[in-house]
């Protein structure tokens, strides 16, 4: 069977999207503080009974979150069909989808964090409290690459999630809360089974808390909390061949929302530093006691920081920052995380030589833009791709005609 990533959430797709509100400048968003957690029960190594009071302290920061979306009818956009029902005075009515959804409230005054492809394309959203009361939010900003948005609703007497402080590591017990589909605030219990997961594909920013805790379609955005209730991660995708829970589920950790809601509430976006190269693992041999160290460097943009830095192709990058680099993902995760405007030092090996390359990032662009200059750039190098099935240049080439007239029925059977 085939398995794949499932963003967890629960709903159809649409066409229309709500406009992010303008955010202001001025705000600094801080992450709230966590109960302090007494010392003896840190150290209290004796067999938990149960998790109640973490999940009525985390419970009652997660919200369900609902949304709708209008979708045209498709035969509207038909010119005949259009001018027959208005011709006998009728109009088909659109569709409007509802999809569901998890959040996380982190202030008193109404941020709410959830993932990006929850609120994305909606055009209104409700967020339901645990108690039951509802308020209509509206979207602050959305960040896809690393699949977070921040949303905001106008209600009082709310309680934000304290941030774990304390490194997470693996073994530790957590607990995942949301709506899974659609059946109300639930709660699963399992352990960190790994961090600092990248290079799934998942999202362009990764750098994921792996966990066994039951996560399901409409836990999208909701908490992963520790034992004590502390947010440790938003729950964000799995790993399933069904589309349910299989043990395998990724959560964004703590630190990159806390970057994300910053950018966001400040600057209405995330900026990140950027390169201007594409980069390739090197290969590593299982075999060998002693594996290679470095990433190699297969592109360097035209006019790219990296490029007018004297970053060259076929060189190795062996650190940033004296940090040793081992992995592609892992570099791109890093700089990510830096600042526009801001230097880095490279380490590259050039040949049997090493040297250091003081870079000053420029800003990413959105994935998709990336792409499409990429595009641009090799279309130049690229030879002229001749279509057999295109008339002229069938004529051109002089391809015969009983040739051509086999090729387009084969290509019509397949």
């Amino acid at each position: 069977m085939l398995a794949g990533f499932w963003l967890i959430t629960q709903g159809k797709m649409s066409f229309g999207e709500q406009k992010p509100a303008i955010a202001n400048s001025q705000t600094t968003w801080q992450p709230p503080k966590a109960e302090p957690v007494p010392a003896q029960t840190l150290k209290n190594d004796t067999a938990v009974s149960s998790y109640h009071n973490a999940v009525a302290t985390a419970s009652q920061s997660v919200v369900n979150i609902y949304t709708t979306q209008k979708v045209e009818n498709p035969y509207m956009n038909d010119p005949v069909l259009r001018r027959f029902y208005e011709f006998h005075g009728m109009r088909p009515q659109d569709d409007e989808n509802t999809s569901l959804g998890s959040g996380v409230i982190v202030s008193q005054d109404g941020y709410i964090i959830t993932n990006a492809h929850v609120i994305s394309k909606a055009d209104n959203i409700v967020v339901m409290l645990n108690d039951g009361k509802k308020a209509t939010a509206k979207l602050i900003g959305s960040d896809p690459e690393s699949d977070l948005a921040v949303i905001k609703v106008d209600m009082v007497g709310l309680k934000p999630l304290g941030f774990k402080e304390q490194a997470t590591q693996v073994g530790d017990v957590v607990l995942a809360i949301g709506n899974p589909f659609g059946v109300g605030q639930t709660v699963t219990q399992g352990i960190i089974s790994a961090t600092g997961r990248t290079g799934l594909g998942i999202n362009t920013v990764e750098d994921f808390i792996q966990t066994d805790a039951a996560i399901n379609p409409g836990n999208s955005g909701g908490a992963l909390v520790d034992a004590y209730g502390q947010l440790v991660g938003i729950n964000t995708a799995i790993f399933s061949r069904s589309g349910g829970s299989m043990g395998i589920g990724f959560a964004i950790p703590t630190s990159i929302v806390e970057h994300v809601m910053n950018s966001i509430i400040k600057d209405g976006k995330v900026r990140r530093g950027w390169l201007g190269i594409e980069l390739q693992g090197r290969v590593k041999d299982p075999t060998q006691l002693q594996d290679e160290t470095g990433v190699n460097v297969v592109h360097v943009m035209k006019d790219s920081p990296a490029g007018k830095a004297g970053v060259m192709q076929g060189d190795i990058i062996i650190a940033m920052n004296k940090q040793p680099v081992n992995d592609a993902n892992a570099l791109i995760q890093l700089i990510a995380r830096q600042s526009p405007n801001s230097n880095v030092t490279l380490t590259v090996k050039r040949g049997d030589k090493e040297q250091d390359i003081v870079v000053t990032l420029g800003e990413r662009e959105a994935q998709n833009k990336v792409q499409q200059l990429q595009q641009n750039q090799q279309g130049s190098q690229e030879q002229q791709f001749i279509d057999p099935f295109a008339e002229q240049d069938a004529q051109e080439q002089q391809i015969p005609q009983e040739f051509l007239d086999m090729l387009r029925r084969g290509q019509r059977q397949e």
